[in-house]
This record gives structure tokens, C-alpha cells and sequence, in this order.
């Protein structure tokens, strides 16, 4: 017994100095994949408005001209949001419902974008390098998926720009806080 009470106390410095050594062996590579993870959640835009629409409770309405969306509360109360838009060609109008809600989803580009950016890789797991942030929430038309993405982004600046292929960009914190509200089966009414 003790001889493996000796063996053990040896194994524990030996792991203890490994993790010591291990951060220093590659110093730049963690020193540069830590200066890009997002290191907040990103502002929170919410505030509840006089909306000029009357859907129901629940509705999410999509203004892409004015990159805004809206949560329903009731009549013409909403929540707004400020996000970030289809770019040029991209843009579309429509009416379709909250399909799927997915929390740090991981991302595989649809294949008209592989074909556009063939560099893209197939898969990008779920984490702070992810194009879809914190939460994606997929839209679907006829029980189908449209491939359109209400979703957050690592990439703060474009949010309140025309700067997707189509889906629509929130903060992290803003995302969180829509995910948590809209309900699977919403409407989106998209603008």
C-alpha cells in the first residue's frame, strides 16, 4: 500500500509539471487563437415598441430595409432587435415558421455557398469560431427547412448590416434572450 501510495504521489508531480509545460509549448498558436474568441456576448439591442403591424403574440416580423426585427407582445407592442441582413441578391420576403431552436449549433455551410467559397469547410462545430453564435433558430416553410437562420454571430460589426447570404444576424446576447422567447411554431413574417 504504500508503495502505490508513493507510485501515486509520483504520477500526481509528474501530470502537475505536464500541465505546466504544456500552455508553454505552443505559446503563438494559443496566443493567437485566444486574441479572436469573442470574449463578451455582444450589446443587447431590445426595447419594446409601438409597432405599426397587428399579428399575434409570439409573431416575429422581419423589416430587412430597416434591419430590425420584431417579437410581438400583443397588439401593437413588440420587442425590436437590430440585426444584420441579407447583402445584395440575397434578400428575400416571405412567411415561414420557427422550425427548429438549437443552442451553440454547429454550422455546415449550405451547398450553393460551398460553390460560391469552396474553401469553406464542411463542418464547423459549435464553439466561439462558429458563424452561428449562441443560438440558431431555423426557418422552415411547409415542414420543410428553408436553410435561413435567425442566428447570433461572432462577428459583431455586421450586425445592423447588409452582410449575409440570407439569414439573419443578432448579437449573442440578443439571440439568447429571442431564443429563450420565440416558441417552436412561430410565424416569421419576413419584409
Amino acid at each position: 500500500m504504500h508503495r502505490n501510495a508513493t507510485h501515486a504521489r509520483g504520477w500526481g508531480r509528474l501530470v502537475g509539471a505536464a500541465l505546466l509545460v504544456l500552455p508553454l509549448a505552443f505559446p503563438s498558436v494559443a496566443g493567437a487563437a485566444s486574441a479572436r474568441v469573442p470574449r463578451h456576448l455582444g450589446v443587447t439591442t431590445a426595447s419594446v415598441v409601438d409597432a405599426a403591424h397587428n399579428y399575434p403574440a409570439g409573431t416575429v416580423v422581419i423589416s430587412s430595409g430597416k434591419r430590425t426585427l420584431d417579437l410581438v407582445l400583443s397588439g401593437n407592442r413588440a420587442l425590436r432587435y437590430r440585426i444584420g441582413v441579407g447583402r445584395d441578391g440575397f434578400r428575400w420576403m416571405g412567411v415561414v415558421k420557427v422550425g427548429r431552436k438549437a443552442e451553440w449549433p454547429d454550422w455546415r455551410p449550405p451547398v450553393e455557398m460551398k460553390a460560391r467559397s469552396p474553401e469553406l469547410p464542411d463542418l464547423v462545430p459549435a464553439g466561439p469560431f462558429n458563424p452561428m453564435g449562441a443560438r440558431g433558430i431555423y426557418l422552415y416553410r411547409g415542414g420543410a427547412d428553408t436553410l435561413y437562420r435567425i442566428h447570433g454571430t461572432n462577428e459583431q460589426s455586421t450586425v445592423g448590416e447588409f452582410a449575409s447570404s440570407g439569414c439573419f444576424r443578432m448579437s449573442n446576447a440578443d439571440v439568447i434572450d429571442l431564443y429563450n422567447r420565440v416558441k417552436l411554431g412561430a410565424t416569421v413574417v419576413v419584409k
